[in-house]
This record gives structure tokens, sequence and C-alpha cells, in this order.
């Protein structure tokens, strides 16, 4: 538990961030509820926000998170980081997977059908079901979480932090997801991307077998190797 705490107080800037979003999104979402909040997030559209959106949404997709924990383990020859990204994604993947067969949950195009059709993109293909929670966001925080946890430049926090909350509006604006959809899919992969480097504090991947890790809790938390 000291060691949580001391996770989070050295990201600040990134955990008090995602502290306001999410009072933020659920304030709003007892206010207006989860239609009226969609409809609210997503009234303006242009032409360059529908092409950017389009393209970034996939920094949410399952393929980039693997690709980038590639180009960590190959390129960047940071091997535990390339772990951490994959398994972070591959665990809150897993959750969502869970969570979505869970619940019957519409998204936003079968929800409202045809009545509000200027909210939602031409040419974009709609899916219908398993909209609770976004497995696009999930991965998103997912990732910026571990890589937040695992640098020692504590400026990208924020930049950190508004890339994945890109994503998670791109959900919304592309209308994929409600907001409640996003807000429990910024949590669990909030949650996975902790775990993850909570329990590879106490052990280090070594090919298939995991031996003990000791860290030095000095400086950066995650002083993994």
């Amino acid at each position: 538990m000291n060691r949580l705490r001391l996770m989070i107080k050295q990201n600040a800037v990134y955990f008090s961030g995602l502290m306001l979003l999410f009072l933020a999104g659920i304030f709003l979402l007892v206010m207006n509820g989860n239609a009226s909040s969609f409809l609210l997030l997503n009234t303006f559209h242009f032409s360059w926000l529908n092409n950017f959106f389009l393209s970034y949404t996939l920094v949410g997709d399952g393929a980039f998170a693997i690709c980038l924990a590639v180009i960590y383990f190959f390129i960047v020859k940071k091997q535990i980081e390339a772990f951490l990204i994959f398994y972070s994604f591959l665990l809150s993947g897993i959750i969502v997977q869970i969570v979505k067969h869970l619940f019957f949950s519409p998204r936003p195009k079968l929800f409202f059908g045809n009545t509000y059709h200027s909210y939602f993109i031409d040419g974009i293909e709609f899916y219908h079901n398993n909209s609770f929670p976004s497995g696009h966001t999930t991965t998103a925080f997912a990732v910026a979480t571990v890589l937040i946890l695992l640098s020692k430049d504590k400026k990208v926090q924020l930049p950190a932090l508004f890339a994945a909350l890109l994503v998670a509006y791109s959900r919304v604006y592309l209308g994929q997801h409600f907001l409640s959809d996003v807000l429990v899919g910024a949590l669990i992969g909030v949650i996975a991307g902790i775990g993850c480097v909570y329990i590879a504090q106490h052990f280090k991947f070594t090919g298939y077998s995991f031996r003990p890790l000791n860290l030095k809790t000095s400086g950066s938390v995650t002083s993994l190797g």
C-alpha cells in the first residue's frame, strides 16, 4: 500500500488530472444523463476534426499498443517497458471483454436510430452493441498510465494524459460510445496500468519465468532492471 501511495504521489500531476476529469464526467452524467451528455459532447462537427479523429482514434486500438510494445522492445531497447505495455493492454482488454458481455449496452447509433442523424458522421462503420465500456479508451489509458509510471521525466504527465483523453473524446465524437462508456473504460485502463507496474516491482520477467526483482524506490518508483 505504501508503494502504491508513492507511485501516485510521484505522478501527482497525472493522477490529479485524472481525478478532475472523472469528477467532471460524473457531474455531467448526473446533471444531464447518458443520452443528453452524448448529444452535448457531440454537438459540433467540422470536416477537419472528422478527419483528425478518424485517424487519431486508432491510438486506442490494440494494434497500436502492440506496435508500441514492439518499438520499445526492438528499437528503444527497453524490454521491461515493452512487456508492461503489452501486459497492460492484454489485462485491460480481457476485463473490458468480460464486462461488455455482462451488460446489454446498445451503441449510440442503435440507441438513437435515425433521430439524430446530424450527430453521426457519414461513411463511418457504426457498431450497434457492446458499447459499455470503451475498449479504445481503456487501451489508451492503460498504456498512458504505464508510460507515466515508468518515465523518469515527469514533464510528460500532462501530454500523456491529454493524448489518452483525446482518444476517449474521439469515441464520443465519432458516435461510437457514450460518456459513461469512456469513463469506465478510462478507469479500467488506469487500474490495469497501475496493477501491471505494481506487480513488476516484485517480479522481473526473464524468458518465460519470473524471478524476484529488487527495486530502488529512491527517485523514481519504477527503476526497473
